[in-house]
């Protein structure tokens, strides 16, 4: 499939080819000025500005504002919005682009996590709106079950209210409430990085027709035998009284002890015992087994007898060897506790172990733990290890680094729990997940995470979706009043059809009540790409068509947990892969690469780099990452780019400056006239114009090519590139060579090409900066609509590919001429002569930009000669040689004080020497090249030839100057 034709979670029928009713209700540069380059005679020109197409009083021309203002971006953002352009235009046709946008919680607050995914979506869209595209951004938010009832819970609790006081129905109100005052936030802010969504269409998870999907979701797994409800480990979180994802838990190195234990061997004598090594020995009253290794010889003796557990009243377990167990960790002795840890929970169902849990989901200790039933988990840790010193089996307690899970939202230490939940079998979805790949229905940039979601696929474990909490989708089954859960249940779509169901079963007199649980949010953002998109509403078939192709942009922190869960949801209930490229983005560092966080103290806000930076600065930045990498962010990116806004602001206000007034019917009839995209202009061209327009149109091709690759990164430094070095640094210069002669007729060429190719870049930078372009798009005359909807430029049109060779020529020229002037420090105001040599043919086109030249070197133009010979003063000349048959000399007299640079040099000169020798010396001492470091002694040495270099440097320089005074006396 063509890149040309992707489109993000895109919906479209093939039918009626309509957009579908229901779904639509730094590498920094050489600067140069822009207005002081140009010859002394015309500094005092006065330009007759022009009006812009919108005088409506929501823009404003670089001709009265010297910088683009910031403050100006809600403005422009709301006039797109006001005018419609954030909608989707069915009339254009075509393959509608339709993007899903990944919902952000409802509780969240803007972090660069946020700015990242919103700059690459809306450089997508934006690209593929201009490329004429219906396009459709689709928003929306998660209802995000945890951090929301966490968030209302703590607002409560300052109010002296508990949850569990105001019952199910009062808190989910309070919810509610909280939702609609503060719920808007995250929204509001993703509109200040320049989000083009329909925001006509925003979704939030809990909306009635994406609760339907969520249910509908449930019973017809369930109806396949794919849901199930079971006792299994867990990752519970005491606190919050709750089951949490993997994704919920963070896993910190922290400071704790490992403690050496002894079990005594049943029937042994006082020295027969087996040491372990825990980090948790308030677990041993859940001890079902010890394991050794098998070719651990120390312990073989004792495999197939029974261990005392202590603290137990001489409870006895197995002792049992697995390849499993690691003789080098510790003792080598592993207490199995499969009821709080998740690699014991595995070993005991493999081996047939008993189970036994000693925890209460409070996180106490359980009856289980006799006396110590009732105390909390690290006091229980305390008191064990204290009482197992008192009775001798304490053997010694050592500093360990642990690595500890804790949860996302509450930041308590998460307790391994063996719990009644709701699963869904995974391996029959993620089978077909997996062909997708292999199939080449998903492809999944950058390749190598391929690997990664085909190993996490391959071994993926059943799914808990159940959470114990009020705020959420409610878990679609109800149970009957008398009967055990475990036996009797119902899975309907609503209570009344439960309850129909009940009564079929159970008689008329039935009562029923409903699950407490809610499902966990991931599932509900599993099927986000279609349910936002009208699922179960449209039949699997008529889906189909509604996205024949489609991207997904996210993070590559969860491609397990939401990307393969929606290709496996999708796959399911649609019968096709939800989109058929996945474009993975990387974490956003700080500038030395560490994370974010608050501990660290170097979270870096994107509101606030707004108001330093601008909005299009801090995308720009973003946008510069390569795909799956990480990207480091730092001020001094940010500040190069926030120039880069101000380069564009100036090139503006350059161009308006220049341009003839509206009234003036025949310049603006001579710039109109000429067309570019015919090869008759622009072999008519002047060089610097024909060069110009070719590497625009060169650069066109590029990029177009880079965004359908999703190269945004290459799309970037390309236009940067163009902008800065080849428009602003020599285009712009070169154009006042016409512009200042005060001839309209040689003026206006300057004139098209400058509107031409400033417009064009515009257009190719919008969709990365689409404030500042929008706003001088509007300053500039004859513009029939807004920038975010203009056509995008045409490709393959004509370029010249000698005038690109010819023009490289001159600038290798005024290169060479530029440095020679730095290199004698000759003033910037100094006009100088030359002469230039080469043969013919490179005479003929260079000498007619002798006035170019002249301006961009600063030559003194009625002394600039063209010869095929060197001139006659050529000794007493600098010699330069620009390129492989063009030379110039410049006249040594003009370029200094001859008598005075001599004896400048022959000071330096014995400064030099000096410096030199006392290296030497160093080097020559024994004493100091072999007691010295090795780094110092290297040091001196790269610092020794440096110094032999520059010393080299200036007596041919002094040699030089000295010939030149030599050379007319010689002659006489």
């Amino acid at each position: 499939m063509a890149a040309s034709n992707f489109s993000l979670l895109s919906s479209s029928c093939s039918v009626c080819n309509k957009l579908n009713p229901l779904l639509f209700s730094t590498q920094p540069r050489r600067r140069i000025s822009l207005s002081r380059s140009y010859y002394i005679r015309f500094r005092n020109t006065r330009f007759t500005t022009v009006a812009g197409m919108a005088d409506n009083g929501v823009f404003t021309s670089p001709e009265v504002a010297k910088t683009f203002d910031f403050t100006a971006e809600e403005r422009i953002y709301k006039w797109w919005e006001s005018q419609g352009h954030f909608k989707p235009n069915l009339e254009r046709g075509g393959d509608p682009f339709v993007v899903s946008m990944p919902p952000p919680n409802v509780t969240g607050s803007l972090h660069m996590g946020h700015a990242m995914f919103v700059t690459l979506e809306d450089i997508m869209v934006r690209y593929n709106r201009m490329k004429g595209r219906p396009t459709l951004w689709l928003p929306g938010t998660d209802h995000a079950g945890i951090a929301t009832q966490l968030v209302v819970e703590r607002m409560l609790a300052e109010e002296g209210i508990k949850r569990a006081d105001m019952g199910r129905e009062e808190f989910t109100k309070r919810v509610w409430t909280w939702r609609e005052k503060y719920g808007g936030t995250i929204t509001n802010q993703i509109k200040r990085l320049g989000a083009s969504c329909d925001w006509t269409r925003q979704r939030f998870t809990l909306d009635a027709q994406l609760s339907r999907a969520v249910v509908e979701a449930f019973v017809r797994l369930h109806e396949k035998g794919l849901i199930y409800q079971g006792s299994y480990m867990v990752n519970w979180s005491p606190k919050l009284q709750t089951a949490v994802s993997d994704l919920e838990v963070e896993y910190s190195e922290e400071p704790g002890a490992l403690y050496h234990i002894k079990y005594r061997v049943a029937g042994g004598t006082r020295d027969d015992f087996l040491t372990i090594a825990t980090t948790r020995p308030e677990t041993l009253f859940g001890d079902t087994a010890i394991a050794v290794n098998p070719e651990d010889e120390r312990y073989s003796k004792y495999i197939g007898k029974m261990a005392i557990v202590p603290m137990t009243y001489g409870r006895h377990v197995p002792i049992i060897s697995d390849k499993y167990v690691d003789k080098d960790f510790g003792t080598g002795v592993l207490k199995i506790s499969p009821g709080h840890d998740h690699n014991d929970y595995l070993l005991a169902r493999k081996l047939g172990l008993p189970i036994l849990n000693v925890m209460n989901k409070d996180g106490t200790l359980n009856e289980v733990a006799g006396l110590y039933c009732g105390l909390d988990r690290f006091e229980a840790r305390k008191k064990v290890w204290s009482e197992l010193e008192e009775t001798g089996l304490a053997v010694k307690k050592e500093v360990y680094t642990m690595r500890v899970p804790r949860s996302q939202r509450g930041g308590e230490i998460i307790e391994p729990l063996v719990s009644k939940q709701w699963f869904v079998t995974m391996e029959s979805l993620a089978e077909k997940a997996l062909h997708a790949v292999e199939k080449g229905e998903l492809t999944i940039m950058p390749e190598r995470f391929e690997k990664i979601y085909n190993h996490w696929l391959s071994n993926i474990k059943d799914w808990c979706i159940s959470r114990q909490l009020w705020w959420g989708h409610r878990i679609p089954v109800w149970y009957i009043v008398g009967k055990k859960c475990e036996d009797e249940y119902i899975v309907a779509r609503n209570s009344e059809e439960a309850l129909e169901k009940a009564r079929e079963k159970y008689g008329k007199n039935v009562e029923i009540y409903q699950d407490p649980d809610v499902l966990d949010t991931w599932f509900s953002s599993a099927l986000w790409p279609f349910s936002t998109l009208g699922w179960p509403d449209v039949s699997a078939e008529d889906f189909k068509n509604f996205y024949p192709t489609s991207v997904l942009e996210t993070g590559h922190d969860i491609l397990f947990f939401w990307v393969a869960r929606m290709v496996m949801m999708g796959i399911e209930f649609t019968g096709a892969v939800p989109f058929s490229h996945v474009y993975l983005h990387g974490l956003i560092r700080d500038s030395q690469g560490r994370k974010m966080s608050k501990t660290l103290g170097n979270v870096i806000d994107p509101l606030d780099t707004i108001k330093d930076y601008g909005t299009d600065a801090l995308r720009f930045t973003l946008s510069l990452g390569t795909a799956g990498q990480d990207l480091n962010l730092s001020t001094e990116r940010l500040t190069s780019n926030k120039a880069f806004t101000n380069k564009l602001w100036n090139g503006g206000k350059f161009l308006l400056q220049n341009l003839p007034p509206q009234s003036d019917l025949s310049a603006w009839t001579a710039i109109q006239d000429y067309k570019f995209d015919e090869e008759e202009t622009l072999l008519k061209l002047p060089l610097p114009e024909c060069w110009v327009v070719t590497k625009l149109h060169m650069l066109i091709d590029a990029v177009t090519m880079s965004y359908d690759k999703f190269f945004f990164g290459d799309v970037a430094r390309e236009i940067y590139d163009f902008f800065w070095a080849d428009f602003a640094d020599w285009y712009i210069e070169a154009s006042k060579a016409r512009l200042y002669q005060g001839d309209d007729s040689i003026a206006s060429v300057a004139r098209a090409v400058l509107l031409y190719v400033f417009g064009s870049i515009l257009k190719l930078l919008h969709p990365f900066m689409p404030f500042v372009t929008e706003e001088l798009w509007q300053s500039l005359p004859n513009r029939k609509e807004a920038l975010i909807v203009s056509a995008w430029p045409s490709t393959s049109l004509p370029r010249q590919a000698e005038s690109v060779k010819k023009f490289e020529n001159l600038q290798a020229l005024t290169r060479a001429i530029r440095n020679a002037r730095a290199e004698y420090s000759v003033e910037p105001a100094k006009r100088i002569s030359t002469s230039i040599v080469a043969n013919a043919e490179v005479i003929q086109y260079i000498s007619k930009q002798k006035d170019v030249l002249a301006l961009l070197s600063r030559l003194d133009l009625e002394n600039v000669s063209f010869t095929q010979s060197p001139p006659g003063d050529a000794s007493q000349s600098v010699h330069l040689v620009a390129s492989e048959g063009l030379e110039a000399y410049l006249p040594l007299a003009d370029l200094v004080d001859i008598s005075a640079e001599m004896q400048r040099l022959s000071k330096r000169l014995a400064k030099m020497q000096s410096e030199y020798d006392g290296l030497m010396a160093r080097l020559s001492s024994p004493s100091f090249v072999e007691k010295a470091p090795e780094d110092i002694v290297r040091g001196v040495q790269e610092k020794a030839a440096e110094a032999e270099e520059k010393l080299n440097l200036t007596r041919n320089r002094l040699a030089f100057l000295q010939s030149t005074l030599l050379a007319p006396n010689q002659a006489q």
